[in-house]
């Protein structure tokens, strides 16, 4: 379980980042997200002992699967890298610069992979070893410097990966879901110093002719299988995170929108299409869409001289220009529907003026919002109402 938990892990983060890699594959930053992923899961699949048993028993090479997992290891050492390269020097104004990174790092990486087949071939590694075979083979010419030459390909890539990860979260200006997953990826890549710390420890003991194999067996696995998650939820949290936050930003909106809504079933005698399956966006903008076509029947019973003493008496009451605003929206909305609902009874015609209707259509959100006030509204239709009552009187 130690090593199929993260693959799953790892797994579920490219099936996330998939879609985004398919559509933008000439974004090299994606690229290299991509490739980690997939070497990263490769690796822990591959270095299972079960894999191990039945790769070496399919090429019929003891330990074959040693070069093969080291060269996965390697290869995702190299996407770390090409992943920190991508990100700091872009597409243009580095262009050149990053051309040649990257190609040294291919180049560096892939002879080391080289390099690492070669001396397994020149080694005499007979019995096979599913669990332990760094530490068995610690003295062994050539596996020997074939383990040392992964372990320090590896060392080096997380510490350069990390130091540069750590840098990027002090960036200002990040979003807080990036910043968030940008931590758990420098946690995950500092954890992985410490597998090859404990697989160094065991190597040199044994050169010493001490036996701390259960660093390389047991404490080495379990750091690198930490590491992993770390990565993998890294990469997933600012996907996921900035997804759901989209997703309650429009289930919020839609939810303040309720009470003006309301209010609109009275003047087009209906409510907007329900369909509880369709997703939150397509109820938002259903939603939306009913209320500016009630508003636009409404348009031809809206005083716009309500709306401006509405707005001044707003302001009196000492609320600011925002809010202002948006309570004499309010007030001439509900003068607007009583008028409506008199010149039905009464016959009367509608306002002889074309009102402006643009701000309530453009912010049926701070509308509806002080729908929920109604004190507050009260007040200012109050005291709105009050100078025309007192020109009534004199007249």
């Amino acid at each position: 379980m130690t090593f199929w938990l993260p693959a799953l892990v790892l797994t579920a983060a490219l099936a996330i980042k998939l879609p985004s890699i398919i559509k933008m594959w000439r974004d090299p930053l994606l690229r290299a997200v991509g490739g980690l992923l997939l070497f990263a899961c490769a690796v822990f699949v591959f270095a299972a002992p079960r894999t191990i048993a039945w790769t070496n028993r399919v090429t019929g090479v003891p330990n074959i699967s040693a070069p093969l997992v080291y060269s996965l290891l390697t290869a995702l050492c190299a996407s770390w890298l090409l992943l920190i390269i991508a990100w700091r020097n872009g597409l243009t104004d580095r262009a050149n610069r990053t051309r040649r990174a990257v190609r040294l790092v291919v180049a560096v990486y892939a002879g080391v992979i080289v390099a690492l087949w070669t001396l397994f071939w020149l080694a005499d590694a007979p019995v096979e070893r599913l669990r332990d075979l760094d530490t068995y083979y610690a003295t062994t010419p050539f596996m020997r410097e074939q383990i040392l030459l992964y372990l320090t390909a590896h060392t080096v890539a997380c510490a350069i990966t990390a130091r540069l990860i750590w840098n990027w979260i002090r960036t200002d200006g990040l979003d807080a879901w990036l910043r968030w997953g940008l931590r758990l990826l420098g946690v995950g890549y500092a954890t992985n110093l410490f597998f090859d710390a404990s697989k160094l420890t065991a190597i040199v003991a044994r050169w010493t002719g001490h036996d701390l194999d259960w660093l390389s067996t047991d404490v080495a696995p379990a750091a690198a299988c930490v590491s992993a998650t770390l990565v993998a939820v890294g990469f997933i949290v600012p996907h996921a995170g900035q997804y759901l936050q989209e997703h309650w930003r429009v289930r919020a909106r839609h939810r303040q929108l309720r009470p003006l809504a309301l209010l609109m079933r009275a003047v087009s005698a209906g409510r907007e299409p329900f369909a509880p399956q369709a997703p939150a966006e397509l109820r938002l903008i259903r939603r939306e869409t009913f209320i500016r076509d009630a508003l636009l029947q409404l348009a031809r019973h809206l005083d716009e001289e309500l709306r401006a003493r509405a707005y001044d008496a707003a302001l009196g009451l000492g609320f600011e220009r925002g809010r202002a605003q948006a309570l004499a929206a309010a007030v001439t909305i509900l003068d607007a529907v009583d008028a409506r609902e008199r010149s039905r009874d009464h016959g009367r015609g509608a306002a002889p003026s074309e009102p402006d209707s643009t701000y309530l259509l453009r912010e049926i959100h701070a509308v509806s919002q002080v729908l929920r006030s109604p004190d507050e509204i009260k007040a200012v239709r109050a005291r709105a109402a009050a100078p025309a009552e007192s020109v009534s009187a004199h007249d």
